[in-house]
């Protein structure tokens, strides 16, 4: 009997997720815009399953309302709500770079410096895809070297 990898689907789900989230984040979908599956499946070129499957990512992580037997919305944050998560996110994004300043080694913190380098050219281009992108991929690094996997979670 075939062996059934988990790890193509929870990949796909993956990459659907990010795909979506720079979506969202950049504001091509917008605040309390309802998703609609059909259209979303077919832009990414996916089927509905891992759509869903990363809806739902995207909701615990706060950026989509599921919303009950009506599908789900992007999320429509207020001043108050974007003020309180980067309170938060300040903190741990303290604690990550502190702990990746006492562990990180000298390969990982060229690459973080190549990747400063591209972002700072996307950010000329004014290419916020390729800008966020990076960002993303840079943060990631940091909490990567900072080698807390509680802190990552």
């Amino acid at each position: 009997m075939a062996e059934v990898i988990e790890i193509a689907r929870l990949g796909l789900t993956d990459q659907v997720a990010s795909r979506l989230r720079t979506l969202l984040v950049e504001g091509r979908i917008a605040p309390g815009a309802k998703l609609n599956e059909r259209v979303l499946a077919e832009q990414l070129r996916v089927s509905r399953t891992p759509l869903r499957e990363a809806i739902k990512l995207l909701a615990q992580e706060g950026l989509v309302d599921l919303l009950p037997n009506r599908g789900a919305a992007a999320v429509k944050l207020t001043e108050s709500d974007i003020v309180h998560t980067f309170e938060v996110l300040a903190g741990l994004e303290a604690m990550s770079g502190e702990l990746a300043a006492q562990r990180v080694t000298e390969l990982a913190l060229s690459e973080m410096q190549a990747k400063h380098h591209e972002m700072l050219a996307a950010f000329e281009r004014r290419d916020l895809s390729n800008y966020y992108r990076l960002n993303a991929a840079i943060h990631a690094a940091i909490n990567d070297a900072a080698a807390n996997p509680v802190l990552t979670e």
